[in-house]
This record gives C-alpha cells, structure tokens and sequence, in this order.
C-alpha cells in the first residue's frame, strides 16, 4: 500500500494496491516540482497518486473505461486541482493533451493490460475465475468476445488463438468452439472455459487450459496491440526534449513491440567498412534500460502478477518525431475477424 505521508492523506480515501514496478516506474519517469505528466492508462490510480506525490507535479490521466475514470473522482478532488481525468483511448494521448491545453508533456508512463479492477468483475467477462457475460471490453463500444465467437470463421479462431494467445493448440481449440456453438451459442466466460478444458484438461501446477484463449480474445476485442503501438507514436510527438516514457509490459507480443520502437527511434546510423552506411533520421529517443527491467522476488511473492512484468524506459532526445505510419504486423484485426476473414 501506498504510505500516508503523501498530499492525499487528509482526504480519507482508502490507499490502492500498489501497481506492479512501481518504484521502477517512478525512479525512470523521475517526476519533478512543476512538472506535467501523463499516467495513460489511469486505471485504479496508483501511478497518477505516486507522481502527484512529487509536491507541484500535475497529472492527465486517460482511461478508456469509464468505471476507472469514475472510482477516480475522489483522487481528482483530493489532488488540488493537479490531477485531470480524461475517459479516452490512450492512442489518443496526443490529442488528449491538446485539449487539455498541452502542447508537450514531461513525461508519460503506461501499464500495459488488464486491470484487476476488470478482472475481479464478473460482469465485464475478462476472467475465467468468476462465471460472467463473455464481454472483456475496455470501453463500452464495439464488438464483444462473445461477438467474436460467434462470427469468427474456425481458420480466424485459429490464428487468433495461435498469434495473439501463443496458443500451441489453436487449431483444436477453435475446432471445438465452432463445434460448440453450433449447439449453443457460447456467451458466458464458464462456457468458453469448458470448451477448452474439453480439449486441454487441467494439469495441477500449470496455468489454467483456458488462459491463452482469454488472453487472445481480450488483445483482439480491444485492439491492445494496435493500441499500444499508436500511443507510442503519439507519445513521441507530445514529449518535450529530455522527457521521459515509461512501459510497463505483461506479455511478449507487448514487450515486443515496446523494445522494437525504442530500437527504431533510438538507432544512430549503420552500415560497415564493406557496405554503405544506411539513412535513418535522428534518433528521436535515448533508451535509458538496455535490459527490462523486472520485479524482484519481494514484489512478486506479494504480487504474482508481476512475475511477468518488464518495464522498459527512455528519454526523447531533441530530434524531430519520426513518421506516425504504422507498419502492418500481420496480426488479425477485429474487422476482418467480424467479417469471418
């Protein structure tokens, strides 16, 4: 728990779980007096509180689900007028920001994921623990997982499971979904969890059966990677120089893309004495952790969900934002999966 000697004492609110790498991620953003920072994936507050702790610091934080946004009023009221909520998707951040009359910022962190404020609601369907509607949204708009299951041909099951959950056993999977809802449509998170208990049967000690289809459909019914790489991008074109990003990252399609963009932006030139030095535009960012950095068995003995933590930071340097195109990773995207592609 967050201790009491912060700006936030005397408002009786009840301290949150500390998010995972918390000291990390504030040692590298490393707020201060006067600064502007955005936590871009707000969710129960922890990272907003721990830099409002930093006396003079003023925070933005963005959330696409409107239940986080809403449970942080009371952090808002108790901040002084230094913290601002905005309900958006943190892709946005840029415009984000704008709106909020921030041309540039100081510094930007973001937890990667799902929230253990989604997960222990068995109404928004993200966990096979607590029997719910198969919905695992974010936000409230667009199609649900149980809209996936439904449209989906059995080849896009397959190759969602497979490239977005790192399922080995995608193809039988997906084989029995459609099976499945040929008789009964599939529309609670048990029913989903049974129809993969049928193909893969719990081994004490292992992950739950089911852990990789859940992963997969949450990444794909929330866009999280496309998601994730366009708020890298809108992150770098908001940073002031000498400003600071902060990812935390909970799988390795995340991490992935996370090391890739640091890599990118960071590199300086190329090329050998036998070949040609190769053209990059200035690196726009200095990668400040050249390994993830990861919890130690302390935080992960309190928090299991840390073990696959990695936090990666870098600082934007003075060059110019390189372009904001996207390049096709070869995922499956939502609408092509709706269309049964």
């Amino acid at each position: 728990m967050i201790g009491r000697g912060d700006d936030f004492a005397a408002t009786g609110e009840a301290a949150p779980h500390v998010p995972v790498l918390l000291s990390a991620a504030m040692h590298w953003l490393a707020p201060r007096d006067g600064g502007l920072y955005v936590d871009a994936t707000f969710g129960a507050g922890g990272y907003s509180r721990a830099i409002l702790a930093t006396p003079g610091t003023r925070v933005i934080g963005i959330d696409r689900d409107q239940t986080a946004i809403m449970a942080g009023f009371g952090l808002v009221d108790g901040s002084g007028g230094r913290l601002t909520l905005v309900e958006d998707r943190f892709s946005n951040l840029n415009e984000v920001c704008e709106s909020q009359g921030a041309s540039a910022v100081d510094g930007i962190v973001m937890d990667i994921g799902v929230s253990s404020m989604q997960l222990d609601r068995a109404e928004r369907g993200f966990s096979f623990r607590l029997d719910g509607p198969l919905d695992m949204r974010m936000g409230s708009d667009g199609p649900s997982a149980s809209d996936v299951i439904a449209a989906a041909s059995q080849a896009s099951l397959s190759r969602v499971l497979a490239t977005l959950g790192e399922e080995k056993f995608a193809r039988p999977i997906a084989r029995a979904i459609v099976e499945a809802r040929k008789e009964n449509p599939i529309v609670t998170t048990r029913a989903l969890a049974e129809v993969v208990s049928r193909v893969l049967r719990p081994r004490p000690g292992e992950i739950h059966p089911a852990t990789r289809t859940f992963q997969a459909l949450r990444i794909l019914v929330n866009e999280e990677l496309d998601e994730l790489r366009g708020a890298l991008i809108a992150a770098e074109a908001v940073l002031k120089p000498g400003g600071r990003l902060v990812v935390v990252s909970f799988h390795s399609l995340e991490d992935r893309i996370v090391k890739t963009f640091f890599a990118d932006r960071s590199r300086v030139g190329g090329g050998s004495r036998h070949q040609p030095e190769l053209h990059h535009a200035p690196p726009s960012f200095k990668v400040l952790t050249r390994r993830p950095v990861v919890a130690g068995d302390d935080e992960t003995a309190a928090n299991p969900r840390a073990r696959s933590a990695k936090l990666r930071a870098a600082e934007r340097t003075d060059a110019p934002a390189h372009s904001a195109e996207q390049d096709d990773t070869g995922f499956p995207s939502l609408a092509d999966v709706m269309k049964g592609h």
